[in-house]
């Protein structure tokens, strides 16, 4: 069985916690960063024969360190080199939300760009050309509304696909 170790990454607000625990129900892990006093939060999905590990990445606006969130996320991703990085991002602020996405791909690390809070952006007549983002970032890009359960399976097809098809050697 491989396992496959994926950070969920995003500003504040943005339902990344929701994402993880719509991924991992009820398979959860509450407990500190070392040394730290802020929440981790650690789960998995098997899937095919594999298990896809998700640490759920404290909120920040940056990389850039100003904040002890900020500076747990840059390490984790930075140290731990996490398989593929879900950068989530808020659909409705979506210009608020790129400033870390793009801090995130500048590490070099394999990612997806999660566009959560799907209905939130329908509701205020928010439209993103998808296509264009993910032609623009380099990346895949995935619409969700993880509160409602929306494009959740296409997640979870897109991170396998990422993760398996970079894990198989050709």
């Amino acid at each position: 069985m491989t396992e496959f170790t994926i950070a969920l990454a995003g500003n504040p607000n943005t339902g990344k916690t929701t994402v993880f625990n719509a991924l991992t129900g009820s398979r959860q892990h509450v407990g500190n960063w070392p040394g730290k006093t802020v929440e981790r939060r650690e789960g998995d999905w098997r899937q095919n024969g594999h298990v896809f590990r998700l640490v759920d990445l404290p909120g920040a606006y940056s990389l850039s360190t100003y904040t002890l969130e900020e500076a747990i996320a840059r390490q984790f991703l930075v140290e731990e080199r996490p398989d593929l990085v879900l950068a989530v991002a808020d659909a409705a602020n979506l210009e608020r939300n790129l400033y870390l996405v793009v801090q995130i791909l500048e590490t070099g690390l394999p990612a997806l760009l999660v566009l959560n809070m799907a209905g939130v952006a329908r509701a205020r007549g928010v439209k993103i050309d998808v296509p264009a983002l993910s032609n623009g970032l380099g990346v895949p890009v995935i619409v969700t509304a993880a509160s409602k359960g929306e494009g959740l399976e296409h997640l979870r097809q897109a991170v396998a696909a990422a993760l398996i098809a970079e894990a198989t050697p050709s």
